[in-house]
């Protein structure tokens, strides 16, 4: 579907990258890998800690839904210059998809710091928040 709607501009070309996420001359401010890395780890490491901070059994009801979005829409703000914001393997890989070059060969990087930044803000969640409940054992032990 974006696909259809970003083709309907007269000069659309996929060259352009179709917001991949990039870094270096792929980056839209032609931020380093270094830079980029930090980013998205980053970004995710605190996306993943709002998450959690708010889904807590403690946390107030209902807000949830407002505190998660204006946190995305931050890492947006903040690292749309920087490669496009993945924070998101699954978005990263589909735009990758259909630029298919460099794009691809820069989707590793996508796919770690993402996850590492989610482990890590996971981690650190748990860590800072000692009085969270346990996981729930699903046998019922």
């Amino acid at each position: 579907m974006l696909y259809l709607i970003a083709s309907g501009k007269a000069d659309f070309n996929l060259a352009g990258g179709f917001a991949s996420n990039g870094f270096a001359e792929h980056s839209p401010g032609n931020y380093s890998l270094q830079a980029a890395a930090t980013c998205e780890l980053a970004m995710t490491f605190a996306f993943l800690f709002v998450i959690m901070g708010v889904t807590h059994g403690e946390a107030p009801k209902g807000f949830a839904p407002l505190a998660i979005g204006l946190c995305l829409t931050l890492i947006h703000l903040i690292s749309i210059p920087v490669t496009n914001t993945s924070v998101n393997p699954a978005r990263s890989t589909g735009v990758a998809v259909f630029e298919g070059g460099w794009a691809l060969q820069q989707l590793w990087l996508f796919w770690l710091a993402p996850l590492v930044g989610g482990a890590l803000g996971g981690f650190a969640y748990r860590w800072l928040s000692p009085d969270s409940p346990a996981p729930v054992d699903v046998a019922g032990h």
